[in-house]
């Protein structure tokens, strides 16, 4: 042990008594029960449905007031409390305009004050009193705790506690008690969010999600591939810049470039106004309701135009001088008869379909114009300086990872790239072979390594970056080839079919799912693989359970896009002491649907995986941690005080 770190340490706990408190207090939390974990994945942007799960923790609030008050309260009372208790203020408001008279509200804002109190107390059962106090509001916590810990046996307190209560009521403090102690109930119900990737893209608040996880109390990412391309962009990739703009301008969410990052768009729409036309493969998705009007339409279908070019030159240049990324056959722009408006692909020529290649030189393909040149640059000068992109792509680079190993399981987004035979891809990058947790290891490292060297454009951990987004050997994309160009131009739909890798049908298999965990180093017995990125198909029977339960796909659902094809609306995961449940969703409409129906959108939880003993602290990665700091604090007392 370095003796320059337990000097330093020695002027936190400078006596033996402070030490030995200390290692007593970890000791202890050992062997409490494991806190829940809440899994989600593939929020894509959907922050009013993701808010929802997240206030309710996938029923987890609901079912702790079903076990508290399931013997005194009606179904119906149960249903306005949890709504109370996920949307505070909202709720607050509906029901105190129900009320005439003051007494009446009086009467009901103690049995209020008094329900939260006792399931803020049932919810932190298995937690410290330091780590509770750390949950409640500051402005009330002295009372909360007075109130939490109060003790009748004797009587003597018994007026004292009820005196604090009306004097909140007096004072005109009610409605903000209840709100903080509704929050405090939906921290404590979950201690540790998993992000399973994919924030961003094709919903339209991508922003407060990413506001939601940097005020959330204890959370890790695993990125997803459109994550990614959101941290390229910012790394200085104009062929991943190119790609989220041209994705906002699929799925109408310009908005998010220009209004919530202040990214400029004005000389890319100069630019799309003076080359491009109406192209009806390049309208926006609207949902239901859309408020575009025809001359909004029309300016985004050039844009999406525009940057869909430019994305397809700056493409080239990396394909070229990257030969092992052996993405050759994507050089379409070259494969383009210009005089015949056609293109050939293998031993096929199809037609091209709504065509936009006024800013192609059929010499050249992959030469921009140079006021292309200066779109993407004025581009990447805004999205580098825009503060708040700044500030979610750091929380982003720090909270994430590729992939991650907790509490046994292994959390990844997409793959582990395999071959038909169930052996992991070796990918050649400069001259060495890398497969399975090796190759996501050495992407990572690319990947950061790309976010500190902003200012550097055309390195190879730039490129690399890209190529997690779109390349075949990718553990985030997990396809052959990204067929987007054959989706805007060849009207032959066996064109737009992307190959998956064979993980997606060999991860349902067990042995294919030990292996993986045993070269992650994970106990193949007890560990699962917890994977995102694939909706699952439940209206064709699809089972989330896979491998004899070794693999759980949550893909969350949230983007709206993909609900028609899944039939509900994704899955979370929930872990505690216990084992784990999967929460199946059902649509989210709004949030005013919740506070005025008061029904939650959840369909059916199931058993995924029971504890045979309860699993304690002792037994998690926070475990491990309380461990080595119990190790420091021993030697630190045989270094000072024995």
């Amino acid at each position: 042990m370095n003796v320059n770190y337990l000097d330093l340490l020695a002027k936190k706990y400078d006596t033996e008594e402070k030490v030995v408190t200390e290692i007593i207090n970890l000791e202890a939390i050992l062997n409490l029960p494991k806190g829940t974990e809440h899994f989600v994945s593939d929020l894509h942007g959907e922050y009013q449905a993701f808010q929802h799960v997240l206030r309710n923790g996938s029923g987890n609030v609901k079912e702790k007031i079903k076990d508290l008050f399931k013997d005194t309260l009606s179904q119906q009372e149960i249903n306005e409390f949890a709504t109370l208790v996920y949307y505070p203020e909202e709720k607050l408001k509906i029901i105190k305009a129900n009320f005439t008279r003051k007494q009446e509200l009086r009467d009901w804002y103690t049995t209020m004050i008094n329900r939260m109190l006792d399931l803020v107390l049932y919810a932190s059962s298995k937690y410290t009193r330091s780590k509770v106090r750390k949950a409640l509001p500051e402005q009330f916590a002295y009372i909360i705790e007075e109130l939490l810990y109060k003790t009748d046996e004797f009587t003597n307190k018994e007026h004292y506690y009820h005196k604090i209560v009306q004097q909140i009521i007096s004072l005109g403090q009610a409605d903000k008690l209840i709100s903080g102690l509704a929050y405090t109930i939906q921290r404590l119900v979950v201690d540790h969010l998993h992000v399973v990737g994919d924030i961003y893209d094709r919903g339209p608040e991508p922003d407060k999600i990413m506001e939601t996880l940097i005020n959330y109390h204890s959370v890790d990412i695993q990125w997803g591939n459109h994550d990614v391309l959101w941290i390229g962009a910012f790394a200085g990739s104009k062929v991943c810049l190119a790609n989220i703009v041209r994705i906002c301008a699929r799925y109408n969410n310009l908005n998010i470039i220009e209004d919530a990052y202040g990214i400029n768009l004005r000389p890319l729409l100069n630019l799309a106004e003076k080359y491009y036309d109406d192209n009806p493969a390049f309208r926006p998705k609207e949902n239901v309701g859309s408020q575009l009007s025809e001359h909004e339409r029309l300016q985004i279908t050039k844009i999406h135009q525009a940057i869909a070019m430019i994305q397809f030159k700056l493409e080239m240049p990396i394909i070229k001088r990257r030969p092992y990324f052996n993405m050759s056959e994507r050089l379409l722009l070259e494969k383009v008869n210009y005089e015949t408006n056609e293109i050939t692909l293998g031993d096929k020529t199809y037609p091209i379909e709504n065509g936009c290649f006024a800013t192609v030189n059929p010499e050249n393909p992959q030469e921009l114009l140079e006021e292309e040149e200066q779109v993407i640059e004025k581009l990447l000068f805004s999205v580098q300086h825009s503060e708040k992109l700044a500030r979610h792509m750091n929380f982003l680079m720090n909270k994430g990872n590729l992939y991650l190993k907790y509490n046994g399981n292994l959390l990844i987004h997409g793959c582990i790239p395999l071959d038909e035979e169930g052996n992991m891809e070796k990918m050649v990058i400069e001259g060495k072979f890398y497969s399975g947790r090796q190759l996501l290891d050495v992407f990572e490292q690319y990947l950061r390594s790309a976010f500190a060297g902003p200012d550097k454009t055309d390195d190879l951990a730039t490129d690399m970056v890209w190529y997690l987004w779109t390349g075949e050997y990718s553990s985030l994309f997990g396809k052959r080839a990204m067929t987007t160009f054959e989706r805007y131009f060849i009207k032959d739909k066996a064109t737009h079919k992307e190959k998956k890798n064979p993980y997606y049908y060999l991860r349902e298999k067990e042995d294919m799912c030990r292996r993986i965990l045993a070269d992650f180093g994970l106990n193949p017995d007890h560990g699962h693989i917890i994977n995102g990125h694939t909706p699952v198909k439940e209206i064709e029977g699809e089972n989330p359970v896979k491998a004899n339960g070794r693999m759980i796909v949550i893909d969350g659902g949230f983007s709206k896009a993909y609900q028609s094809q899944t039939g509900i609306a994704g899955y979370t995961l929930l872990s505690n002491s216990y084992g784990m449940q999967l929460v199946a969703h059902k649509h989210f409409n709004s949030k005013k649907d919740i506070l005025l129906d008061e029904a939650d959108v959840l369909s059916v939880k199931r058993l995924v995986d029971k504890e045979l003993e309860r699993k304690m602290v002792k037994e998690t990665n926070v475990g491990e941690q309380i461990l080595e700091e119990i190790s420091v604090l021993k030697a630190l007392r045989d270094y000072r005080y024995s």
